[in-house]
């Protein structure tokens, strides 16, 4: 028999049990399965949307304090201890604030935009293993529709920059276009090193071919396959100093200058839901997932592992300063893609002699 501390340490037996209670009871009444099966998975929707507002407050008041370190600052430190509770009072604020539409705005692309953002963000969280079979979809092409689904949002960032009819918007969103279209090929080339050695594109496997100790990580089989990850990445969610489309000295905000209320709050989120999606790929593929010493459940492993790598993205934010356009395309096309080819040959040429 066992006790709550075991189902705790291996969530995903709790998750199953509680499911066998629920379609037992649903046998027994008569309630109708797929009917069932489709509140489970409004109920996995709504854990994933919590789970994801929980983390971008947390990692929300992280990067306040870590910057004001980084500074010389204090930081927020009143609302709450040690300034906790400032991110709830953001939310609330935002949420009271008047929602305004610019009078020559395309309203229905501007209302659409940052619902789009935000939701192809969300979608790739179904694919994250945070444990040993605790993940939502156990896709066999989970690294590529992650890849794939999250392409999708230079739509909305560009329905954003169109839709508010404001020059200033229109130029951040073609900055955000150019950028992130480019910046996909150095970061998509850069786990093929990692595909090539385990022969799968289902991240569940990843994480299990990286079983067995800290050296079996690829982070120490690919070093240069995760700094040009880490780095494109970085230019993927346009984080500084990849910050070009938001450049506060050159368009204001960017793309989301004509946006406030709820409306700012949803760029807002999706791009701090993001930090957490690349973080948690870069712990899937580079740092052994939910591998770890024994002592914590798995799931602790992985959260932890997330959160020093969203520490390193903070890191990069306040240190580095604002790259210009050209250089930020030049960075992309004439030294990180090369790089990663040559990555991948390297990589091919290794596995060939050693088989």
């Amino acid at each position: 028999m066992k006790s709550w501390i075991d189902y705790i340490y291996n969530f995903r037996e709790l998750l199953n049990l509680l499911d066998r209670f629920c379609l037992k009871f649903c046998d027994k009444i008569g309630f109708p399965v797929s009917i069932y099966t489709c509140i489970k998975m409004f109920l996995i929707a709504v854990v994933f949307f919590i789970f994801a507002a929980i983390t971008v407050m947390i990692v929300l008041w992280i990067e306040r304090r870590v910057s004001a370190r980084f500074q010389s600052r204090i930081g927020p430190n009143r609302v709450g201890f040690e300034g906790t509770l400032q991110p709830i009072a953001d939310t609330i604020k935002l949420l009271g604030k008047e929602i305004i539409v610019p009078a020559g705005a395309d309203k229905i692309v501007h209302f659409l935009a940052p619902i789009v953002v935000f939701t192809v963000s969300f979608l790739a969280y179904i694919c994250l293993p945070f444990g040993p079979g605790l993940i939502a979809t156990d896709l066999n092409l989970g690294i590529l529709y992650i890849f794939a689904i999250s392409s999708v949002a230079v739509v909305g960032i560009l329905m954003a920059g169109w839709g508010s009819n404001n020059k200033y918007s229109m130029l951040g969103g073609m900055r955000a276009t150019a950028q992130i279209i480019s910046y996909e090929v150095p970061l998509v080339l850069s786990v093929v090193g990692v595909l090539m050695h385990t022969n799968t594109l289902r991240l569940s496997e990843i994480v299990h071919s990286q079983g067995g100790g800290l050296f079996n990580w690829f982070i120490f089989r690919q070093p240069v396959a995760f700094i040009i990850y880490i780095i494109a990445a970085i230019a993927e969610i346009n984080r500084t100093p990849f910050d070009i489309p938001e450049a506060e000295s050159e368009l204001t905000a960017g793309y989301h200058t004509e946006y406030s209320g709820i409306r700012f709050a949803f760029f807002f989120l999706a791009e701090f839901t993001n930090m957490f999606l690349i973080s948690g790929i870069a712990t899937c593929i580079f740092l052994g997932g939910w591998h770890g010493f024994h002592g914590l459940p798995p799931w602790c492993w992985f959260l932890g592992k997330c959160y020093c790598v969203m520490f390193i993205l903070m890191w990069f934010r306040w240190t580095f300063p604002r790259l210009r356009v050209d250089q930020l395309m030049n960075l992309s096309w004439k030294v990180l893609t090369p790089i990663a080819l040559l990555n991948i040959l390297v990589t091919g040429i290794s596995i060939f002699i050693s088989k």
